[in-house]
């Protein structure tokens, strides 16, 4: 009897922060679904989702220097290394030193990384209204900014992380 009270009293303190209750787990549900959902409308052309975020910078700003990738995506250099790789591949992009600066390597869109702009966007707005249909226009907003919102958060606590760390 007293196991069981003991066990009753955990779970009504913890509930909250135990799968699958946690808003955490259920975050990192949402983003499997969401992801899975969104390769399936990528496969047929070949691509994932690195792909698409890479070609949607490169459609807002051809031209730009990897590193800008990187930094505007947040990701770690050697990973997209290998994303970047893959798309001159498949003749999507193709890199070039800057003149000015060959250290830095620039990322140009090809034809076929430029067509896809015709044919992608639509697409991914269609998912975007299947996915996130059941909420209303404001509700969509609101999530939007929570969720930048912790990331904002979450980023900062990063960086202060990092840069509390003792030097190697």
């Amino acid at each position: 009897m007293m196991v069981q009270l003991e066990k009753q009293a955990f779970l009504e303190r913890w509930h909250e922060i135990l799968a699958p209750n946690s808003l955490g787990y259920r975050i990192r549900l949402l983003s499997q679904l969401v992801r899975r959902k969104f390769q399936s409308y990528l496969e047929p052309f070949g691509l994932t989702i690195s792909h698409w975020v890479v070609l949607c910078c490169l459609w807002e700003e051809d031209g730009i220097p990897t590193s800008t990738i990187c930094e505007r995506l947040q990701q770690l250099g050697g990973t997209m290394t290998g994303v970047l790789d893959g798309m001159e591949k498949r003749e999507l992009i193709r890199r070039q030193r800057d003149p000015e600066d060959r250290r830095i390597w620039r990322v140009y869109l090809t034809p076929a990384g430029e067509k896809l702009k015709d044919v992608l966007p639509p697409l991914i707005w269609q998912l975007r209204e299947q996915t996130y249909g059941c909420l209303s226009p404001e509700e969509r907003a609101t999530l939007s900014q929570l969720v930048d919102r912790l990331i904002a958060h979450l980023s900062v606590e990063s960086d202060a992380a990092v840069l509390a760390e003792p030097n190697q």
